[in-house]
């Protein structure tokens, strides 16, 4: 039976997982996790009906790394399938840690898992330009063996050595996003999208012209996916924590200054005279306007710790259609 409540999409880093300075153990995961839900609680204490999303880089990073190093006993397994596996693991972890904060609390609600895919446009241009960084850094020798042997992309990374690129096409279609909705209006709390969920096209039949959906070696950024989840969830709230309280324009200069409230204009001009980084806030904003411009109500960006002062509205950077 579907409730009234107003539903919220949140989005949460990969980096969530793991404190800063420590090691990413199974049991590191489930300490932040169980931080994670009790700052979580804020949300379920205030009635939203609640979808989480997660990043997953740290994670698929560390698939990456044992694919490389044993590649003689164990098979390795295609970009698609990593993200499944980690929307997975991270799933379990972060539902556990939920279900045993709501049993503390004496509060009844599910929580359930979505292994989630997305449509990709198998003729957007990033396919033809891969810009994503994924996987261990190598030399310079090695980059140019695995360009020749596997047809990589490669590219120096920032002085610490050379990665592979993959393309980060726009998401166009959560397949899952009914199944999402219909949960969370039940009052579920639904954990989706789990790095920008598994990339997949529809690869056509030419001789049919029936498709099926096939998964591709690709990153979806993961913000842009939960606005897209968010709009079609019917989200009335877009939440996106990351490890700063608020957005800052001159970030990190000596004029830096924090932002409050933004309407879409507003945001947009910030965004033209090029505050925002592309490898940090930038894709985060990206992401509120596609939301706002999309006739979602609310957004707002702000850290973990502060998401309590952000929502009765003293802190964080809050983001409507109009001021």
């Amino acid at each position: 039976m579907q409730n009234k409540n107003p539903t919220a999409v949140i989005a949460l880093g990969g980096h969530a997982f793991i404190r800063k300075g420590y090691r990413p153990t199974h049991e590191e995961h489930q300490i932040a996790a169980r931080k994670i839900a009790s700052i979580l609680m804020e949300l379920i204490n205030r009635d939203y009906n609640l979808v989480i999303t997660h990043g997953n880089g740290p994670q698929v990073g560390n698939l990456l790394l044992q694919n490389e190093h044993s590649p003689e006993e164990i098979p390795k397994q295609p970009l698609d399938v990593l993200v499944a596996m980690t929307e997975g693991s991270l799933g379990y972890i972060m539902q556990q840690a939920i279900i045993n904060e709501l049993r503390r609390r004496g509060i009844h609600r599910h929580v359930v898992t979505k292994i989630t895919q997305v449509i990709l446009d198998q003729h957007d241009p990033a396919f033809k330009n891969p810009s994503k960084p994924i996987g261990p850094f190598y030399t310079h020798e090695q980059a140019l063996e695995l360009q020749e042997n596997h047809n990589w992309e490669m590219a120096e990374d920032s002085g610490r050595g050379w990665r592979r690129l993959v393309p980060s096409p726009s998401p166009l279609k959560v397949i899952q996003r009914h199944t999402i909705k219909d949960a969370a209006m039940q009052g579920h709390i639904v954990i989706a999208a789990g790095g920008g969920g598994i990339p997949v096209v529809k690869q056509i039949d030419q001789k049919t012209g029936d498709f099926s959906y096939v998964g591709v070696e690709a990153v979806i950024d993961k913000d842009l996916t939960s606005s897209l989840l968010a709009k079609q969830v019917g989200a009335e709230l877009f939440i996106i924590l990351t490890d700063v309280n608020r957005v800052f324009i001159n970030y990190n200069q000596p004029d830096q200054k924090p932002l409050g409230a933004l309407n879409i204009e507003m945001t947009e001009k910030y965004l033209d005279d090029g505050h925002f980084a592309m490898g940090s806030m930038r894709p985060k904003i990206e992401a509120v306007l596609d939301f706002l411009q999309s006739h979602g109500k609310r957004a707002l960006i702000t850290s973990p710790e502060n998401l309590s002062k952000a929502l009765q509205g003293v802190d964080g950077t809050h983001f409507v259609g109009t001021i």
